[in-house]
Protein backbone atom coordinates (compact mmCIF):
# COMPACT_ATOMS: atom_id res chain seq x y z
CA UNK A 1 0.00 0.00 0.00
CA UNK A 2 1.14 3.48 -1.01
CA UNK A 3 0.39 5.79 1.94
CA UNK A 4 -0.50 10.02 1.34
CA UNK A 5 3.47 10.78 2.32
CA UNK A 6 4.38 8.35 -0.46
CA UNK A 7 1.75 9.83 -3.14
CA UNK A 8 2.64 13.39 -2.38
CA UNK A 9 6.93 12.37 -3.02
CA UNK A 10 5.65 10.79 -6.64
CA UNK A 11 3.38 14.23 -7.13
CA UNK A 12 6.75 15.44 -6.24
CA UNK A 13 8.87 13.99 -8.62
CA UNK A 14 6.45 13.63 -11.39
CA UNK A 15 6.46 17.70 -11.29
CA UNK A 16 9.98 17.74 -11.19
CA UNK A 17 10.85 15.11 -14.31
CA UNK A 18 8.31 17.05 -16.86
CA UNK A 19 10.48 20.11 -17.07
CA UNK A 20 13.54 18.03 -17.20
CA UNK A 21 11.97 15.57 -19.40
CA UNK A 22 10.71 18.76 -21.41
CA UNK A 23 14.12 19.64 -22.20
CA UNK A 24 15.53 16.54 -23.31
CA UNK A 25 13.02 16.40 -25.68
CA UNK A 26 13.71 19.50 -27.40
CA UNK A 27 17.33 18.87 -27.55
CA UNK A 28 16.85 15.71 -29.10
CA UNK A 29 14.34 17.44 -31.42
CA UNK A 30 17.11 19.77 -32.07
CA UNK A 31 19.82 17.37 -32.68
CA UNK A 32 17.34 15.38 -35.17
CA UNK A 33 17.01 18.86 -37.27
CA UNK A 34 20.85 19.52 -36.63
CA UNK A 35 21.34 15.81 -38.06
CA UNK A 36 19.56 16.15 -41.03
CA UNK A 37 21.77 16.47 -44.15
CA UNK A 38 22.49 20.15 -46.19
CA UNK A 39 22.05 19.17 -49.91
CA UNK A 40 23.64 21.28 -52.85
CA UNK A 41 22.25 20.59 -56.04
CA UNK A 42 24.72 21.59 -59.27
CA UNK A 43 23.29 21.94 -62.37
CA UNK A 44 25.51 22.72 -65.75
CA UNK A 45 23.72 23.43 -68.81
CA UNK A 46 24.35 22.16 -72.09
CA UNK A 47 27.34 20.32 -70.64
CA UNK A 48 28.62 16.66 -72.93
CA UNK A 49 29.26 13.31 -70.77
CA UNK A 50 32.62 14.02 -72.59
CA UNK A 51 33.44 17.05 -70.87
CA UNK A 52 34.69 15.92 -67.85
CA UNK A 53 37.98 14.81 -67.89
CA UNK A 54 37.37 12.24 -64.86
CA UNK A 55 35.15 10.31 -67.74
CA UNK A 56 36.72 10.98 -70.91
CA UNK A 57 40.93 10.26 -70.84
CA UNK A 58 40.59 12.05 -74.34
CA UNK A 59 39.19 15.33 -72.93
CA UNK A 60 40.80 18.51 -73.66
CA UNK A 61 39.33 20.00 -70.92
CA UNK A 62 40.45 20.54 -66.98
CA UNK A 63 38.07 19.68 -64.74
CA UNK A 64 39.85 19.29 -61.37
CA UNK A 65 37.16 20.15 -59.28
CA UNK A 66 34.17 17.74 -60.41
CA UNK A 67 37.14 15.24 -60.88
CA UNK A 68 37.90 15.28 -57.37
CA UNK A 69 34.15 15.64 -56.19
CA UNK A 70 33.88 12.00 -57.78
CA UNK A 71 36.79 10.60 -56.48
CA UNK A 72 35.33 11.62 -53.34
CA UNK A 73 31.57 10.68 -53.73
CA UNK A 74 30.36 8.25 -56.56
CA UNK A 75 30.41 8.21 -60.49
CA UNK A 76 26.91 6.91 -62.55
CA UNK A 77 28.47 6.12 -65.66
CA UNK A 78 25.02 5.64 -67.06
CA UNK A 79 23.09 9.16 -65.84
CA UNK A 80 20.50 10.71 -67.47
CA UNK A 81 18.20 13.51 -67.64
CA UNK A 82 15.09 13.56 -68.94
CA UNK A 83 14.93 15.37 -71.98
CA UNK A 84 17.52 16.60 -74.49
CA UNK A 85 16.68 20.22 -73.76
CA UNK A 86 16.32 22.82 -70.92
CA UNK A 87 13.27 23.06 -69.47
CA UNK A 88 11.76 19.70 -69.36
CA UNK A 89 14.86 18.31 -67.61
CA UNK A 90 14.86 21.30 -64.80
CA UNK A 91 11.01 20.42 -64.27
CA UNK A 92 11.27 16.62 -63.87
CA UNK A 93 14.41 16.98 -61.80
CA UNK A 94 12.49 19.35 -59.54
CA UNK A 95 8.88 17.49 -60.02
CA UNK A 96 10.39 13.82 -59.76
CA UNK A 97 7.74 13.88 -62.79
CA UNK A 98 8.78 13.16 -66.40
CA UNK A 99 8.20 16.23 -68.82
CA UNK A 100 6.26 14.82 -71.57
CA UNK A 101 3.52 13.75 -69.10
CA UNK A 102 2.33 16.99 -68.92
CA UNK A 103 4.25 19.22 -71.51
CA UNK A 104 6.97 19.20 -74.88
CA UNK A 105 9.18 21.86 -75.27
CA UNK A 106 10.80 24.77 -73.74
CA UNK A 107 9.64 28.38 -71.98
CA UNK A 108 10.37 30.89 -74.39
CA UNK A 109 11.17 34.22 -74.06
CA UNK A 110 9.34 35.95 -71.23
CA UNK A 111 7.20 32.65 -71.03
CA UNK A 112 4.77 31.67 -68.50
CA UNK A 113 5.15 29.04 -65.87
CA UNK A 114 5.78 25.16 -66.49
CA UNK A 115 4.09 24.01 -63.43
CA UNK A 116 0.94 23.31 -62.82
CA UNK A 117 -0.72 25.22 -59.79
CA UNK A 118 0.35 23.69 -56.33
CA UNK A 119 2.48 21.55 -58.21
CA UNK A 120 4.81 19.46 -55.39
CA UNK A 121 8.12 20.10 -55.98
CA UNK A 122 11.80 19.38 -54.53
CA UNK A 123 12.61 22.61 -52.74
CA UNK A 124 8.39 22.04 -51.24
CA UNK A 125 9.65 18.66 -50.33
CA UNK A 126 12.62 20.70 -48.38
CA UNK A 127 10.84 23.42 -47.41
CA UNK A 128 8.22 21.23 -45.48
CA UNK A 129 10.96 19.67 -43.58
CA UNK A 130 12.33 22.54 -41.94
CA UNK A 131 14.79 23.44 -44.33
CA UNK A 132 16.36 26.66 -45.81
CA UNK A 133 16.16 26.45 -49.36
CA UNK A 134 17.83 28.77 -52.45
CA UNK A 135 17.79 28.73 -56.13
CA UNK A 136 20.30 30.69 -57.99
CA UNK A 137 20.67 31.14 -61.68
CA UNK A 138 19.25 29.84 -64.42
CA UNK A 139 15.28 29.18 -63.76
CA UNK A 140 13.86 29.09 -67.48
CA UNK A 141 10.85 27.69 -65.88
CA UNK A 142 8.71 30.68 -66.28
CA UNK A 143 7.48 33.66 -64.80
CA UNK A 144 3.44 35.19 -64.36
CA UNK A 145 4.68 38.19 -66.97
CA UNK A 146 1.89 38.63 -68.26
CA UNK A 147 0.46 39.46 -65.27
CA UNK A 148 2.39 42.81 -64.88
CA UNK A 149 1.46 44.32 -68.50
CA UNK A 150 0.03 47.72 -67.89
CA UNK A 151 -3.48 47.96 -68.77
CA UNK A 152 -4.36 49.10 -72.77
CA UNK A 153 -1.68 47.41 -73.94
CA UNK A 154 -2.38 44.71 -76.67
CA UNK A 155 -2.29 41.19 -75.30
CA UNK A 156 -2.13 39.64 -78.70
CA UNK A 157 1.77 39.87 -78.99
CA UNK A 158 4.30 38.38 -77.76
CA UNK A 159 5.32 39.27 -74.55
CA UNK A 160 9.47 39.46 -75.32
CA UNK A 161 8.09 42.20 -77.91
CA UNK A 162 7.13 44.52 -75.69
CA UNK A 163 8.68 47.97 -75.04
CA UNK A 164 10.15 48.15 -71.10
CA UNK A 165 7.58 50.94 -70.50
CA UNK A 166 4.26 48.12 -71.30
CA UNK A 167 5.39 46.54 -67.88
CA UNK A 168 4.73 47.41 -64.37
CA UNK A 169 8.04 46.70 -62.75
CA UNK A 170 7.09 47.44 -59.11
CA UNK A 171 4.68 44.50 -59.33
CA UNK A 172 6.15 41.35 -58.11
CA UNK A 173 6.73 38.48 -60.18
CA UNK A 174 4.98 35.83 -59.08
CA UNK A 175 4.63 32.08 -60.58
CA UNK A 176 8.62 31.90 -60.03
CA UNK A 177 11.17 30.25 -57.70
CA UNK A 178 9.16 31.76 -53.98
CA UNK A 179 5.94 30.02 -55.39
CA UNK A 180 8.09 26.33 -55.98
CA UNK A 181 9.32 25.56 -53.09
CA UNK A 182 12.50 27.84 -52.40
CA UNK A 183 12.70 30.98 -49.46
CA UNK A 184 14.78 33.05 -51.53
CA UNK A 185 15.99 33.57 -55.63
CA UNK A 186 18.59 35.41 -57.52
CA UNK A 187 19.77 35.52 -61.35
CA UNK A 188 18.88 36.85 -64.40
CA UNK A 189 16.28 33.92 -65.14
CA UNK A 190 17.98 32.72 -68.40
CA UNK A 191 21.01 34.03 -69.63
CA UNK A 192 19.99 34.55 -73.03
CA UNK A 193 16.48 35.33 -72.95
CA UNK A 194 14.74 38.94 -71.65
CA UNK A 195 14.66 40.31 -69.66
CA UNK A 196 18.08 41.19 -69.21
CA UNK A 197 18.35 42.14 -65.33
CA UNK A 198 18.87 40.49 -62.09
CA UNK A 199 15.60 39.52 -60.46
CA UNK A 200 15.99 38.78 -56.52
CA UNK A 201 13.40 37.11 -54.82
CA UNK A 202 10.39 37.95 -56.84
CA UNK A 203 11.20 41.37 -57.54
CA UNK A 204 13.84 43.02 -60.20
CA UNK A 205 16.14 45.15 -58.51
CA UNK A 206 16.88 47.59 -61.52
CA UNK A 207 13.50 48.33 -63.58
CA UNK A 208 14.39 47.41 -67.36
CA UNK A 209 15.13 50.84 -69.35
CA UNK A 210 16.16 49.22 -73.14
CA UNK A 211 14.85 47.33 -76.02
CA UNK A 212 17.51 44.84 -77.02
CA UNK A 213 17.59 43.39 -80.53
CA UNK A 214 18.58 39.97 -81.25
CA UNK A 215 21.84 39.38 -80.56
CA UNK A 216 22.76 37.11 -83.55
CA UNK A 217 26.56 38.19 -84.15
CA UNK A 218 29.52 35.30 -83.66
CA UNK A 219 31.27 34.69 -80.18
CA UNK A 220 34.27 33.20 -79.12
CA UNK A 221 32.45 30.10 -80.25
CA UNK A 222 29.11 29.91 -81.53
CA UNK A 223 26.44 32.30 -82.25
CA UNK A 224 25.47 34.74 -79.19
CA UNK A 225 21.51 33.38 -79.44
CA UNK A 226 20.31 36.10 -77.13
CA UNK A 227 16.64 36.71 -77.70
CA UNK A 228 15.16 39.88 -78.45
CA UNK A 229 13.55 41.82 -75.48
CA UNK A 230 13.86 44.50 -72.41
CA UNK A 231 16.65 44.95 -70.50
CA UNK A 232 18.76 47.48 -68.49
CA UNK A 233 20.93 49.57 -69.90
CA UNK A 234 25.13 48.15 -70.53
CA UNK A 235 23.82 44.49 -69.56
CA UNK A 236 26.94 42.93 -69.58
CA UNK A 237 26.53 39.67 -69.68
CA UNK A 238 30.14 38.66 -69.03
CA UNK A 239 29.41 38.84 -65.29
CA UNK A 240 26.45 36.46 -65.03
CA UNK A 241 28.51 33.35 -64.18
CA UNK A 242 31.07 35.23 -62.01
CA UNK A 243 28.10 37.19 -59.81
CA UNK A 244 25.83 34.04 -59.56
CA UNK A 245 28.92 32.34 -58.35
CA UNK A 246 29.30 34.45 -55.82
CA UNK A 247 26.24 34.93 -54.67
CA UNK A 248 26.06 31.17 -53.95
CA UNK A 249 29.54 31.07 -51.58
CA UNK A 250 27.64 34.03 -49.96
CA UNK A 251 24.69 32.18 -49.50
CA UNK A 252 26.48 29.21 -48.44
CA UNK A 253 28.58 30.86 -46.17
CA UNK A 254 25.30 32.62 -44.12
CA UNK A 255 24.21 29.21 -43.78
CA UNK A 256 27.56 28.69 -40.27
CA UNK A 257 24.93 31.23 -38.41
CA UNK A 258 21.58 29.67 -39.34
CA UNK A 259 20.42 26.65 -36.95
CA UNK A 260 18.63 24.72 -39.42
CA UNK A 261 20.08 22.56 -42.64
CA UNK A 262 19.84 24.19 -46.12
CA UNK A 263 19.08 23.35 -49.65
CA UNK A 264 20.72 25.27 -52.93
CA UNK A 265 19.45 24.34 -56.20
CA UNK A 266 22.61 25.83 -58.11
CA UNK A 267 21.53 25.91 -61.72
CA UNK A 268 24.36 27.05 -64.07
CA UNK A 269 23.69 28.98 -66.94
CA UNK A 270 27.19 27.88 -68.16
CA UNK A 271 28.45 26.35 -70.88
CA UNK A 272 25.70 27.16 -72.65
CA UNK A 273 25.54 29.89 -75.10
CA UNK A 274 26.24 32.38 -75.24
CA UNK A 275 29.88 30.62 -74.80
CA UNK A 276 31.73 33.91 -73.34
CA UNK A 277 34.54 32.76 -70.37
CA UNK A 278 36.28 35.48 -68.69
CA UNK A 279 39.51 36.45 -69.63
CA UNK A 280 41.11 34.15 -66.71
CA UNK A 281 39.73 31.74 -68.07
CA UNK A 282 40.48 32.37 -71.36
CA UNK A 283 43.27 29.53 -72.89
CA UNK A 284 42.83 27.10 -69.69
CA UNK A 285 41.55 24.39 -71.46
CA UNK A 286 42.30 22.96 -75.23
CA UNK A 287 38.66 22.79 -76.55
CA UNK A 288 38.64 26.49 -77.79
CA UNK A 289 36.37 29.24 -76.04
CA UNK A 290 33.79 26.03 -74.91
CA UNK A 291 36.56 24.37 -73.29
CA UNK A 292 37.36 27.42 -71.12
CA UNK A 293 34.20 28.14 -70.39
CA UNK A 294 33.40 24.44 -68.93
CA UNK A 295 37.02 24.56 -67.04
CA UNK A 296 35.40 28.24 -65.61
CA UNK A 297 32.05 26.17 -64.72
CA UNK A 298 34.48 24.10 -62.94
CA UNK A 299 35.83 26.68 -61.19
CA UNK A 300 32.75 28.02 -60.20
CA UNK A 301 31.94 24.47 -59.04
CA UNK A 302 34.84 24.18 -56.49
CA UNK A 303 34.31 28.10 -55.23
CA UNK A 304 31.04 27.37 -53.63
CA UNK A 305 32.31 23.80 -52.41
CA UNK A 306 35.06 25.49 -51.21
CA UNK A 307 32.77 27.91 -49.15
CA UNK A 308 30.69 24.61 -47.53
CA UNK A 309 34.53 23.51 -46.63
CA UNK A 310 35.04 27.14 -44.89
CA UNK A 311 31.79 26.54 -42.85
CA UNK A 312 32.56 22.61 -41.61
CA UNK A 313 29.43 22.09 -43.34
CA UNK A 314 31.16 19.68 -45.61
CA UNK A 315 30.76 16.00 -44.16
CA UNK A 316 26.97 17.28 -43.49
CA UNK A 317 26.19 18.07 -47.19
CA UNK A 318 24.83 15.83 -50.34
CA UNK A 319 26.27 17.62 -53.46
CA UNK A 320 25.04 16.41 -56.47
CA UNK A 321 26.34 16.93 -59.84
CA UNK A 322 24.47 16.49 -63.12
CA UNK A 323 23.35 18.40 -66.23
CA UNK A 324 20.29 19.19 -67.89
CA UNK A 325 21.40 17.37 -71.37
CA UNK A 326 24.14 17.03 -73.89
CA UNK A 327 26.31 19.43 -75.54
CA UNK A 328 24.88 22.21 -78.44
CA UNK A 329 26.11 21.62 -82.12
CA UNK A 330 28.86 23.46 -81.76
CA UNK A 331 30.28 20.08 -80.57
CA UNK A 332 30.93 19.08 -84.06
CA UNK A 333 33.18 21.90 -85.10
CA UNK A 334 35.03 21.11 -82.02
CA UNK A 335 35.64 17.39 -83.09
CA UNK A 336 37.53 19.12 -86.00
CA UNK A 337 39.23 21.77 -84.87
CA UNK A 338 40.33 20.61 -81.40
CA UNK A 339 39.69 16.37 -81.24
CA UNK A 340 37.32 16.95 -78.31
CA UNK A 341 34.53 14.83 -77.86
CA UNK A 342 32.13 16.91 -76.02
CA UNK A 343 29.43 13.68 -76.37
CA UNK A 344 31.90 11.15 -75.55
CA UNK A 345 31.68 7.86 -76.97
CA UNK A 346 27.53 8.49 -77.34
CA UNK A 347 25.84 9.42 -80.84
CA UNK A 348 23.75 12.25 -80.29
CA UNK A 349 23.82 16.07 -78.95
CA UNK A 350 21.17 18.21 -77.19
CA UNK A 351 17.94 17.81 -78.37
CA UNK A 352 18.51 14.12 -80.41
CA UNK A 353 17.45 10.95 -78.75
CA UNK A 354 19.88 9.16 -78.98
CA UNK A 355 21.94 8.41 -75.47
CA UNK A 356 24.59 11.79 -76.36
CA UNK A 357 21.46 13.50 -75.69
CA UNK A 358 20.55 13.01 -72.47
CA UNK A 359 23.14 10.48 -70.69
CA UNK A 360 25.03 13.16 -68.56
CA UNK A 361 27.51 13.83 -65.84
CA UNK A 362 25.72 12.16 -62.52
CA UNK A 363 28.34 12.58 -59.17
CA UNK A 364 26.39 12.20 -55.85
CA UNK A 365 28.50 12.58 -52.59
CA UNK A 366 28.46 12.35 -49.06
CA UNK A 367 31.17 12.06 -46.78
CA UNK A 368 31.25 8.71 -44.91
CA UNK A 369 28.20 7.79 -46.18
CA UNK A 370 28.49 7.53 -49.69
CA UNK A 371 32.00 5.55 -50.65
CA UNK A 372 34.72 7.51 -52.09
CA UNK A 373 35.75 6.57 -55.18
CA UNK A 374 32.62 4.55 -56.22
CA UNK A 375 31.58 3.57 -59.16
CA UNK A 376 28.12 2.41 -60.61
CA UNK A 377 26.55 1.56 -63.79
CA UNK A 378 23.70 1.61 -62.16
CA UNK A 379 20.96 3.36 -64.56
CA UNK A 380 19.83 6.25 -63.07
CA UNK A 381 17.48 9.18 -64.13
CA UNK A 382 17.27 13.02 -63.08
CA UNK A 383 13.66 11.90 -61.91
CA UNK A 384 14.77 9.68 -59.34
CA UNK A 385 16.48 12.20 -57.36
CA UNK A 386 13.17 13.91 -55.34
CA UNK A 387 12.29 9.73 -53.82
CA UNK A 388 16.06 9.30 -53.23
CA UNK A 389 16.29 12.47 -50.68
CA UNK A 390 13.04 12.28 -49.64
CA UNK A 391 14.05 8.65 -47.78
CA UNK A 392 17.37 10.28 -47.00
CA UNK A 393 15.79 12.88 -44.76
CA UNK A 394 12.66 10.89 -43.65
CA UNK A 395 10.03 13.28 -45.71
CA UNK A 396 6.51 12.21 -45.66
CA UNK A 397 5.67 12.81 -49.48
CA UNK A 398 1.61 14.25 -49.65
CA UNK A 399 -1.10 11.56 -50.41
CA UNK A 400 -1.76 11.12 -54.02
CA UNK A 401 1.56 12.51 -55.12
CA UNK A 402 2.26 10.90 -58.57
CA UNK A 403 5.79 10.31 -59.72
CA UNK A 404 8.44 8.37 -61.87
CA UNK A 405 11.47 8.08 -59.13
CA UNK A 406 13.04 5.36 -57.85
CA UNK A 407 14.80 5.20 -54.49
CA UNK A 408 18.56 5.13 -54.86
CA UNK A 409 19.73 5.57 -51.58
CA UNK A 410 20.75 1.85 -51.32
CA UNK A 411 23.01 2.38 -54.19
CA UNK A 412 24.28 5.90 -53.30
CA UNK A 413 25.35 3.74 -49.98
CA UNK A 414 26.89 1.01 -51.15
CA UNK A 415 24.23 -1.94 -51.55
CA UNK A 416 25.34 -4.45 -54.51
CA UNK A 417 22.30 -5.33 -56.17
CA UNK A 418 21.87 -8.08 -58.62
CA UNK A 419 19.66 -6.60 -61.39
CA UNK A 420 19.07 -2.73 -62.42
CA UNK A 421 17.10 -1.13 -60.02
CA UNK A 422 15.19 1.08 -63.02
CA UNK A 423 13.14 -1.48 -64.42
CA UNK A 424 12.66 1.02 -67.46
CA UNK A 425 13.76 5.04 -68.43
CA UNK A 426 11.81 6.96 -71.13
CA UNK A 427 13.46 9.89 -72.77
CA UNK A 428 11.74 12.56 -74.91
CA UNK A 429 12.33 15.84 -76.51
CA UNK A 430 9.22 16.36 -78.61
CA UNK A 431 6.01 14.90 -79.02
CA UNK A 432 5.47 11.71 -79.90
CA UNK A 433 9.12 10.62 -80.40
CA UNK A 434 10.78 8.42 -76.97
CA UNK A 435 13.98 6.13 -76.23
CA UNK A 436 12.76 3.46 -74.16
CA UNK A 437 15.65 1.77 -72.27
CA UNK A 438 15.41 -1.22 -70.27
CA UNK A 439 18.87 -3.17 -69.46
CA UNK A 440 21.00 -2.95 -71.84
CA UNK A 441 18.29 -2.42 -74.76
CA UNK A 442 17.31 0.78 -76.13
CA UNK A 443 14.58 1.38 -78.79
CA UNK A 444 13.34 4.44 -80.32
CA UNK A 445 10.42 5.01 -81.74
CA UNK A 446 11.08 6.98 -84.99
CA UNK A 447 13.36 6.34 -87.75
CA UNK A 448 15.84 8.67 -86.50
CA UNK A 449 17.12 10.03 -83.18
CA UNK A 450 18.65 13.40 -84.70
CA UNK A 451 16.11 16.23 -84.20
CA UNK A 452 18.19 17.98 -87.51
CA UNK A 453 18.14 16.62 -90.26
CA UNK A 454 21.65 17.72 -91.72
CA UNK A 455 24.52 16.47 -89.96
CA UNK A 456 27.97 16.63 -91.05
CA UNK A 457 29.07 15.05 -93.73
CA UNK A 458 31.57 12.67 -91.79
CA UNK A 459 29.27 12.10 -89.35
CA UNK A 460 27.07 10.33 -91.91
CA UNK A 461 29.79 8.67 -93.11
CA UNK A 462 30.67 7.11 -89.75
CA UNK A 463 27.00 5.80 -89.28
CA UNK A 464 24.57 3.47 -91.41
CA UNK A 465 21.71 4.64 -93.45
CA UNK A 466 18.67 4.81 -91.18
CA UNK A 467 16.07 3.12 -93.27
CA UNK A 468 14.08 1.59 -90.38
CA UNK A 469 10.64 2.75 -89.20
CA UNK A 470 12.34 2.52 -85.60
CA UNK A 471 15.46 1.45 -84.05
CA UNK A 472 16.67 -0.96 -81.76
CA UNK A 473 20.40 -1.05 -80.19
CA UNK A 474 22.12 -3.16 -77.74
CA UNK A 475 24.36 -0.47 -75.51
CA UNK A 476 26.58 -3.49 -74.08
CA UNK A 477 27.86 -4.20 -77.56
CA UNK A 478 27.25 -1.10 -79.14
CA UNK A 479 27.31 2.04 -77.09
CA UNK A 480 27.60 4.19 -79.68
CA UNK A 481 24.42 3.19 -81.32
CA UNK A 482 25.31 2.02 -85.11
CA UNK A 483 23.78 -1.08 -85.28
CA UNK A 484 20.22 -0.86 -85.59
CA UNK A 485 18.77 -4.38 -84.74
CA UNK A 486 15.41 -3.86 -85.15
CA UNK A 487 14.38 -5.87 -88.35
CA UNK A 488 16.72 -8.55 -86.54
CA UNK A 489 14.85 -8.68 -83.53
CA UNK A 490 11.10 -7.34 -84.10
CA UNK A 491 9.83 -9.84 -80.92
CA UNK A 492 11.86 -7.64 -78.58
CA UNK A 493 10.85 -4.11 -80.58
CA UNK A 494 7.44 -5.41 -79.96
CA UNK A 495 7.64 -5.95 -76.19
CA UNK A 496 9.65 -2.48 -75.73
CA UNK A 497 6.94 -0.79 -77.48
CA UNK A 498 3.84 -2.46 -75.62
CA UNK A 499 5.98 -1.26 -72.61
CA UNK A 500 6.44 2.33 -73.68
CA UNK A 501 2.40 2.49 -74.31
CA UNK A 502 1.88 1.73 -70.91
CA UNK A 503 5.04 3.89 -69.29
CA UNK A 504 2.82 6.63 -71.23
CA UNK A 505 -0.37 6.06 -70.10
CA UNK A 506 -0.62 4.42 -66.70
CA UNK A 507 2.66 3.43 -64.92
CA UNK A 508 3.50 6.02 -62.53
CA UNK A 509 4.68 5.59 -58.65
CA UNK A 510 1.58 7.11 -56.05
CA UNK A 511 2.20 8.10 -52.98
Amino acid sequence: MINKNDEILLMMIRKALIPFLLIIFLLQACEQKENKPNVIILYADDMGYGDLAIQNPSSKIPTPNLDQLARDGMLFTDGHSSSGICTPSRYALLTGRYHWREFHGIVGSMGLPAFKEGQYTIGKMFQDNGYATACIGKWHLGWNWDKMVKPNWESKKKLQSFPPEAFDWTQEISGGPLDRGFDMYYGDGTINFPPYTWVENNKVITEPNTYYESKKTKGPEGSWECRAGVGEKDWDFYKVLPTLTQKAVDYVKGRKKENKPFFLYMPFPSPHAPIIPNKEFVGKSKAGAYGDYVYQTDWCAGQILKALKEIGEEENTIVIFSADNGPEHYAYPRIENYDHYSMGEFRGLKRDLYEGGHHVPFIVKWPKKIKEGGVSNQVINQVDILKTLSSIINADLPKGFTHDGYNFSDVWFGKELESSLRKATVQNTFEDKYALRMGDWLYINYPTGYAKPNQPKWLKEKYPPLDQPVQLYNLSEDVGQKNNLAAQIPEKVSQMQRKLDDIRVKETFVE
